[in-house]
């Protein structure tokens, strides 16, 4: 797997699984739609840890910084 996340983005994801957390332990969103936020909370911090998005990939797009060849 190649790392197709930059810094930014991952502290985004962690910030919006957080959110998502949080609205499901007050009780604000609850029922489905709160397991469904569960679980995309989950696959939010999952791909921030390995800085892999595999819909990135799909779309061909990256959020990483481009280091410049030597």
């Amino acid at each position: 797997m190649k790392n197709n996340m930059g810094s930014t983005d991952k502290i985004i994801r962690f910030i919006i699984a957080a959110i998502f957390v949080i609205l499901y332990f007050t009780n604000t969103v609850t029922g489905t739609l709160g397991i469904v936020l569960l679980v995309l909370a989950g696959v939010f911090v999952l791909t921030s840890l390995v800085s892999f998005c595999p819909l990135y990939t799909l779309f061909g797009f990256s959020s990483c910084p481009v280091k410049p060849k030597e």
